[in-house]
């Protein structure tokens, strides 16, 4: 395994596999699962040994409200954590992005935005952590950046078809 992803609740999904769809067009191996930095911390920690003990080189944690399952995983591991905040709540993921990003000292998460946008950044800033090491996975990074502004190029070509 190259990476976990976990998420705080089933209702994180959507955003799961936002991630799992560029780790999957990266070639990246990946496990997805659900465990709750409140509700089930014993297994949060035996996730985060297993990927450890399976030579996982990132984990991206998901949650929403108080959203401490990124701040848990990294007080227990030494594996880069990718916290996404999650939408919805009362302050419509705005408590999440603060829990997120408000790590003590000693505790790094890096954190991306919030939502589908947060899967998919996840997974490419975990995929450019793991390319460091994988010069396939860095061929494969630059492609993808060049499909994305081939299809920029394509949209503007759309608007403009007279240049």
């Amino acid at each position: 395994m190259d990476a976990m992803i976990l998420l705080g609740s089933e209702s994180d999904l959507d955003v799961g596999k936002e991630a799992v769809k560029i780790f999957d067009e990266l070639g990246i191996k990946h496990e997805i699962r659900v465990a709750s930095a409140h509700r089930s911390p014993e297994k949060v920690k035996k996730l985060i040994k297993r990927a450890e003990n399976e030579g996982a080189k990132a984990i991206i944690a998901a949650a929403g409200m108080s959203a401490h399952l990124a701040g848990v995983t990294a007080a227990e591991t030494l594996l880069p954590v990718i916290g996404i905040p999650m939408g919805g709540g009362a302050l419509n993921g705005i408590d999440a992005l603060l829990s997120t990003v408000n790590m003590p000292g000693g505790v790094p998460v890096a954190t991306v935005s919030i939502g589908k946008a947060g899967g998919k950044n996840a997974a490419l800033l975990a995929a450019r952590i793991i390319a460091l090491s994988d010069n396939e996975l860095r061929k494969k990074l630059a492609l993808y950046a060049e499909k994305m502004a081939a299809a920029v190029e394509e949209s503007d070509k759309k608007l403009n078809p007279n240049g």
